[in-house]
């Protein structure tokens, strides 16, 4: 019955109003296009392919379905100032609800420029741009209204809502951020940006046009810092705002290096993230060939973990840096 009770609310939120919180993933420190376009270009090597699927809420039978990949790489090397990034990319996201009811589905070309700030390259400072263009799609054929509620249950489907601007929504998307990266000595890294989504506040709607979605502001920041020759701390944070919702992830993971190879290492990560006043979010990772491999678990310490049974949800993800041979090895964000 509760699971029932919770697939409704989510479904009536959705008819009545897109005024909700973007997908999102618990390892946003994997997911760079999703976090800031910014991030575009900004590694160190040929190309970069990110990967991330969440299940959320896995006691509710597929309440939220999460999976996104990534494409970027920087472009024109010869032809821009030594030590500068001009990166372009391609996203797309696949979310689905309540039992996949609600499908959103999302394709982005993103680009970013970063400036170096020394003759080294180790300072940086960039801003990108990102255009999505997005679908939504909603089957209502399974879903129960209030209207349709008798004193034998929800037997009255005369009275089903009916969409009057049909089941298939598509708009587009405007999003921007900036970025600061910087180094101490060429080995370690810290960053930090903000970012904005939805910056055109697009009209959606299945029953009318009158809802804007609402911005997403985000600022974060983290960094890669070397205890010894075999041992790193990575840490990160996120601050986000939709609308009158609001969330604060922060955590950090020790990476070892199991193979002592500073070139090709071989890395193990185990840390942990918290959501406040969410989650506890437990993480392992695999580093190996230029393909870093995370899985995390999200343990629900809110309100809803009486519904949830703890259970908050299962994540993973996966990106592979091409390298070349020969390469300079400027220290950038690390995911």
């Amino acid at each position: 019955m509760m699971r029932k009770l919770l697939l409704m609310a989510a479904m009536v939120i959705v008819v009545g109003s897109v005024d909700a919180q973007d997908p999102h993933f618990s390892q946003f420190f994997a997911s760079p296009l999703t976090l800031n376009p910014a991030f575009t270009g900004k590694f160190d090597g040929t190309w970069r392919l990110a990967a991330n699927h969440r299940d959320q809420w896995p006691s509710i039978p597929k309440a939220y379905v999460t999976t996104s990949a990534s494409v970027d790489f920087p472009i024109l090397k010869t032809k821009i100032a030594e030590n500068d990034v001009f990166g372009v990319g391609l996203s797309g996201v696949s979310d689905q609800s309540a039992n996949s009811q609600l499908k959103l589905n999302y394709g982005s070309v993103s680009m970013s420029y970063h400036k170096a700030l020394d003759e080294n390259g180790y300072n940086t400072i960039g801003a990108g741009f990102q255009g999505t263009y997005s679908s939504m799609i909603l089957d209502v054929s399974n879903l129960n209204f209030e209207s349709m509620l008798t004193q034998n249950g929800f037997t009255d489907i005369s009275k089903r809502e009916v969409l009057a601007n049909g089941n298939n929504q598509n708009y587009f998307d405007v999003n921007a951020g900036v970025l600061f990266s910087g180094s101490t000595n060429g080995e370690n890294n810290y960053y930090i940006g903000a970012s904005m989504y939805h910056i055109n506040r697009p009209k959606v709607g299945f029953k009318d046009k009158n809802w804007f979605l609402g911005g997403r502001v985000t600022v974060h920041g983290g960094g890669t810092f070397f205890l010894s020759d075999v041992v790193s701390l990575s840490t990160s944070i996120i601050h986000q705002i939709q609308n009158k919702a609001s969330e604060t992830t922060l955590g950090a993971a020790v990476g070892l290096n199991a193979n002592n190879d500073n070139v090709n290492p071989t890395n193990v990560y185990l840390g942990s993230w918290v959501r406040l006043n969410d989650a506890i979010i437990p993480y392992i990772g695999l580093e190996f060939a230029g393909l870093r491999i995370g899985a995390s678990y999200d343990v629900n310490i809110s309100s809803l973990k009486a519904a949830t049974g703890n259970r908050g949800g299962s994540e993973i993800s996966l990106i592979y840096i091409k390298r070349p041979v020969e390469s300079k090895g400027i220290p950038c964000p690390r995911f």
